[in-house]
């Protein structure tokens, strides 16, 4: 006899709630897709990195 892939840490299951679990478990498993998208698009900020930009601004202009 095989160990089973499903164990109860505490408590007890009956056969019927091991498969009940067994089934949502699978279920939940098939519905998420196979592969995850190659790439994903990195959120651009929304802020500057003040050692990027140009060492003159205008005097009337907001920092």
């Amino acid at each position: 006899m095989s160990t089973p892939d499903i164990r109860v840490e505490k408590g007890h299951a009956e056969p019927e709630e091991v498969a009940a679990i067994t089934a949502i478990l699978l279920a939940r498993a098939a519905a998420t897709p196979a592969e995850a998208p190659a790439h994903r698009p990195l959120p651009k900020a929304g802020w500057r990195r003040l050692e990027r930009e140009g060492g003159f601004r205008a005097p009337h202009s907001w920092h």
